[in-house]
């Protein structure tokens, strides 16, 4: 029987809400929770999950030419949209059925319709029904931005709508340099579309190390994708099927698709927030304490929707350490110091802790650098022209490891063991002493003795 009162009302089914939901009712509080769109969120429905899986799909191109060199006859492959998009969603429904069942395993109410706060204790339906609650949740998470807006700008996708094309664009313009930018560039040009990147910076991922950043640059461009940096987008016009993309370099280029991932806002508005005393900033995220409460003491905020970390493992942090200080009689901080990333571009990119320049800014020459960059074992039979890159930043004094970045295949996957090693304080001494896996790329962290040295020097791994 549905309730009119609860102890949590959660607005918003993503990552971080059905977390904080779950625990929450483990603590034996009485949770209802509304998701609008689709259990799962971003990361789940239109994010990590969909995204990854075309990340995979992409590189087959790279396995079947390199397969050659090895001895492999694989004739001539064939892509198909079609089949890549039908058994995708199939896995996302799949996986949108586990979180409901979760969910529903776990005793939560669930209302498949908007939410909004109609006072500090009372949450609205959109059929009508208010529902009282001793605390709510907000966990609604954050919508791609189209800003600056820009003569034609409807023309464009973003990074929700690329998933329903229903056809593969034979050619391709991404506008932006972050994550969702650089992964989608991957994608589609391992899909066989002709893809340009524009970016109005000097180089893509800004923020992280100068290294990757670099490396990145000159992979894309040896992959033949088109890197228009420096770039700006002033308007887009339609000519029949083709959009023509202005650049701010003057020229004008014909594209099938293009699409737009130049950030993310908080998805507040209409929210109901500044009625009940919550001011959001400038860009539309909820201000909260580090135990995610906002200025009412009654409701709260996790994920995206505050803009402190937006990725989807810390929304699932914040919203299970959320009710483990609410319901669970343990109050917890989410520390935000130390965030292991990784971007699935191709080649992939993982990284934890400091860079090199942020490291200098900290602790001026007291930093020592080690860094090896090799032709992977792979490549030397396939032929394929790519580089790894393996980077450890050092604190000179005290030999404690402050950062790691890697740049090459499987770097997600090392970069998850090495952030705890980081997390532990481990020095340089720590990564000396552990015994290599030999061959592997990985071995190189523990490999690596002679310093970096910046003028006129070669990298010694």
């Amino acid at each position: 029987m549905a309730k009119d009162e609860v102890d949590l009302f959660v607005i918003g089914g993503g990552s971080g809400g059905v977390r904080a939901a779950r625990i929450a009712a483990g603590h034996g509080a009485s949770v209802a929770l509304a998701e609008e769109y689709r259990l799962g969120g971003t990361c789940v429905i239109r994010g990590c999950v969909p995204k990854k899986l075309m990340v995979y799909a992409s590189r087959f191109r790279d396995e079947f030419e390199d397969a050659r060199g090895f001895g492999w006859d694989v004739g001539e492959p064939r892509f198909d949209w079609s089949v890549l998009k039908r058994n995708r969603d199939t896995e996302i429904r799949r996986l949108e059925g586990i979180y409901r069942s979760l969910l529903q395993t776990s005793g939560v109410e669930i209302h498949e319709e908007r939410a909004t706060i109609a006072d500090a204790n009372t949450v609205a339906l959109a059929s009508g029904r208010r529902i009282r609650a001793r605390h709510i949740l907000v966990a609604v998470g954050a919508t791609p931005s189209l800003d600056p807006p820009i003569p034609g700008g409807e023309l464009a996708i973003t990074s929700n709508e690329v998933f329903d094309l229903e056809s593969r664009p034979d050619r391709i313009l991404i506008i932006g340099g972050g994550y969702i930018a650089v992964e989608f560039a991957g994608i589609f040009a391992g899909l066989g579309s002709e893809t340009t990147l524009l970016h109005r910076g000097d180089k893509l991922l800004r923020g992280f190390d100068e290294d990757l950043r670099d490396g990145l640059g000159e992979a894309y461009a040896k992959r033949g994708i088109g890197l228009a940096l420096g770039t700006t987008l002033e308007r887009i016009a339609r000519d029949g099927r083709v959009l023509q993309a202005t650049l701010s370099d003057g020229r004008t280029l014909p594209f099938d698709a293009i699409l737009v991932a130049t950030g993310r806002r908080p998805h507040t508005a209409g929210l109901g927030l500044e009625g009940v005393g919550v001011a959001t900033d400038e860009i539309g995220a909820i201000p909260v304490d580090l135990h995610s409460r906002s200025a009412v003491p009654s409701i709260w905020a996790v994920g995206d929707v505050t803009n402190r970390a937006n990725l989807t493992p810390i929304a699932i942090r914040e919203g299970h350490a959320f009710a483990d200080t609410v319901f669970g009689g343990r109050p917890t901080a989410v520390d935000h110091g130390l965030i292991p990333t990784g971007v699935f571009s191709t080649p992939e990119i993982g990284t934890v802790g400091m860079s090199e320049s942020t490291a200098r800014s900290r602790h001026g020459g007291d930093v020592v650098i080690f860094k090896a960059s090799f032709r992977p074992m792979k490549a030397t039979i396939s032929g394929r022209d790519e580089r790894t890159l393996m980077k450890i930043v050092v604190h000179g004094s005290t030999d404690r490891v402050l950062g790691v970045h890697v740049l090459g295949h499987d770097a997600g996957e090392m970069i998850q063991l090495a952030a705890v090693a980081v997390g532990m304080g481990a020095t340089k001494a720590d990564f000396d002493r552990t015994v290599a896996v030999h061959p592997t790329a990985a071995e190189e962290f523990v490999t690596m003795r002679t310093p970096f040295v910046t003028k006129k020097s070669v990298a010694v791994g």
